[in-house]
């Protein structure tokens, strides 16, 4: 019995050409070349933005950070497909939805500078704070979608998760929830071949797109590194999501370039040439190359991106270095949501601790 291959949806090949006559190109008629441009300009702006954040996490101002070079036209593309009244849960790698959410940069560093338990009031955005725990925001997303659903709300839910998360048993749970609920989820797999140091062969050795199938979830995979396709795809899935037609898993077939945090040195199990492969599939190079052969793009255009891009990240930086320390004994607070005497003890032991320093004063 042969094996269904499932062949990445493209519309922009890596040289700039485009795919005619592909699948889901009916999905994006509506982008021009000014869209295009807008497109590109996110890519640009959030691409800055994260290297000033890791900039600032190597001068110490930020405790950690999770890149997201490469991943640029996975996290734009889907964004922009999504209405404002759609509700997004991230894992700790989606600053694009964050940018495309309309969250400013200058609130995105006091969770990662360790002054704050979040950064922005998810209501304000329909946008979860970043989750650490690997999986977890499959299970959330997929209640929330259930309960939409029941409040008859018309909306698309999106999960946001890595290749590494397919491993998890939340995750699985979670496609299993939303199989039986027929819950309005778009499961968004950013698969960057890499959960920290263990390569995607090691979560499975088949496509992971295939996976949901098992569960009765239709998987669709693109090709992560093209904005284009992934608006088109992620369209068709949020769409079927808001009319009731259930779950999609969707598989962005893409490449972190960058490391997995800023504790990772990924020179330990990756080669160059490797990541020399990618790189000549970089996401914004391609979107540049499409946009130059079709005269969608001058200097007068690139200044102007290069100059938001700047102020974006001249504001994360202002932001994160606005950000007063916070006091000591208020790593006790909202540990539980009632008061509790192991907590109670701990503190009354911390603030002693913090009492011999003032009394070590001359």
């Amino acid at each position: 019995m042969s094996e269904k291959i499932d062949y990445p949806v493209q519309l922009i090949q890596p040289d700039g050409a485009r795919v005619h006559g592909a699948g889901y190109a009916g999905e994006v008629t509506d982008i021009g070349p000014a869209e295009l441009r807008g497109l590109y300009e996110d890519m640009v702006v959030l691409r800055r933005v994260d290297a000033e954040a890791t900039a600032l996490q190597r001068q110490g101002q930020l405790g950690i950070w999770a890149p997201s070079l490469g991943q640029e036209a996975s996290q734009i593309g889907s964004a922009r497909a999504l209405e404002p009244d759609d509700y997004v849960f991230t894992s700790y790698r989606e600053h694009g939805l964050a940018y495309c959410r309309g969250v400013p940069p200058a609130q995105w560093p006091p969770l990662w500078r360790g002054v704050a338990l979040s950064n922005w009031d998810p209501a304000e955005f329909n946008l979860t704070n970043p989750a650490i725990v690997v999986g977890s925001q499959g299970l959330h997303a997929t209640g929330y979608a259930m309960a939409a659903h029941m409040d008859g709300a018309e909306i698309a839910v999106m999960a946001y998760f890595g290749d590494g998360a397919t491993s998890q048993g939340d995750l699985s749970e979670a496609l299993g929830f939303a199989a039986s609920w027929g819950a309005g989820v778009v499961f968004f797999c950013q698969n960057n071949h890499w959960a920290i140091s263990e390569p995607v062969q090691l979560q499975s050795p088949f496509p992971l797109v295939a996976r949901p199938r098992g569960f009765g979830i239709p998987g669709i995979a693109v090709d992560g590194n093209d904005v284009l396709a992934v608006l088109a795809v992620t369209r068709t899935a949020a769409r079927r999501a808001r009319e009731g037609g259930g779950p999609t898993f969707i598989e962005a077939i893409t490449y972190r370039m960058g490391p997995h945090t800023t504790s990772d040195d990924p020179t330990r199990y990756r080669t160059g040439a490797e990541i020399e492969h990618w790189r000549a599939r970089d996401p914004i190079d391609r979107l540049r190359r499409l946009l130059l052969r079709e005269n969608a793009m001058d200097e007068e255009f690139t200044r102007g991106v290069e100059a938001k891009a700047l102020a974006a990240a001249e504001a994360l930086r202002a932001g994160a270095l606005a950000l007063p320390d916070p006091a000591p004994l208020t790593m006790f607070d909202h540990v539980y949501s009632d008061p509790h005497p192991l907590i109670d003890e701990e503190r009354e032991q911390f603030s002693a601790y913090l009492d011999t320093f003032d009394e070590a004063q001359p």
